[in-house]
């Protein structure tokens, strides 16, 4: 029996040494192995919703790179139908300018035309006026034309005389005889 004692003594000290540590060592290995548990699966979760995250977040990236896109393409539409506004402004503005730089380009053109008229015409009134005078002074000069040309306006005088006395006389007869 000194077999079996000692086998059934190892067997008992075996059972307290699996007794204690059940008492003593499992439960604390069972709750640290939850605990672990436990922080895997909130890590997991929390993985889990940094991936939703993720996810979302590029999702509103993706959604804000086409609206920059979108809203950059409407500012380049808009910036391109300005710059055509602007572009007609400017054409219309200039044609407006030329316009008006032409019509005071010829009104500046006509008064000077009539300022160069005005000259030519007085300079031109200063030279007939000389020439009349030298040609008078040379006509008149020699005795036998200042004869002729004395006798000539005495014989025009006498010319218009003869119709104003003709004209007198008939409006005198008329007159005479609505008196009668």
């Amino acid at each position: 029996m000194g077999e079996v004692a000692k086998y059934i003594s190892s067997l008992f000290a075996f059972a307290v040494i699996i007794g204690f540590l059940w008492w003593k060592v499992v439960p604390p290995v069972r709750k640290l192995m939850r605990e672990r548990q436990e922080e895997v699966r909130r890590q997991l979760e929390e993985a889990r919703r940094a991936e939703e995250r993720l996810a979302e977040a590029e999702r509103k990236f993706q959604d804000a790179v086409a609206e920059a896109r979108t809203e950059a393409a409407k500012i380049r539409d808009t910036a391109r139908v300005d710059a055509d506004r602007i572009r007609e402004e400017m054409r219309q503005r200039a044609d407006a300018e030329v316009e008006r730089v032409r019509q005071r380009g010829e009104e500046q053109l006509a008064l000077m035309h009539q300022h160069v008229v005005r000259e030519l015409q007085a300079h031109v009134g200063g030279l007939a006026a000389q020439l009349a005078e030298r040609l008078v002074r040379e006509h008149l000069g020699d005795p036998a034309r200042r004869a002729a040309t004395v006798d000539r306006f005495l014989g025009e005088l006498e010319g218009m005389a003869a119709p104003e006395a003709e004209r007198a006389g008939t409006a005198g007869a008329a007159v005479g005889k609505g008196d009668a």
